[in-house]
């Protein structure tokens, strides 16, 4: 993925003709479509984790700067409060408890023990509209105004 196939509002990808192509040989290959830095899955979490901050505080920094205010502390967080708020927010829209925890990808429940035997369904389109649903609701947010009809699907350029 290139910055130029993104447009400035990040809403879409528009992926080049011969991304399929790779995709597929990726897949074939047994290969990460989206590796690490050392061709592992991701997992330095605690270092995406620091720069994030470091983003965050550097944002707080200019602002307070061309507003000609102090910045406020960055209040400590960790990455599974992000967990907890989304699932707690989904919880709040409506969305189902089993929904929510697949989207958390819990097994428990009425997907623990034997009743996980029989539950096969992998929810995913309950969970694509759960997920749609929270964009907008964090869009509203950040904008300051009401849930729209903002939330926007990625499409492959033909």
């Amino acid at each position: 993925m290139a910055w130029r196939e993104i447009p400035d509002d990040l809403a879409t990808w528009t992926m080049p003709a011969s991304a399929p192509r790779v995709l597929v040989e990726l897949r074939a290959a047994g290969m990460l479509a989206l590796p690490g830095a050392v061709g592992t899955p991701f997992g330095d979490w605690s270092q995406a984790k620091r720069a994030l901050d470091a983003a965050i505080t550097d944002a707080r920094a200019k602002a307070a700067a061309a507003s000609g205010t102090t910045p406020a502390p960055l209040v400590p967080w960790t990455l599974h409060d992000l967990r907890r708020t989304v699932a707690t927010g989904l919880q709040r829209l409506g969305v189902r408890l089993e929904v929510t925890e697949a989207v958390l990808n819990h097994i428990s429940g009425s997907r623990d023990g034997i009743a996980g035997v029989y539950q096969r369904h992998d929810w995913a389109a309950e969970k694509r509209a759960a997920l749609d649903a929270w964009a907008a609701h964090v869009l509203a947010i950040a904008e300051q105004g009401t849930p729209a009809s903002n939330v926007l699907k990625l499409t492959r350029a033909t």
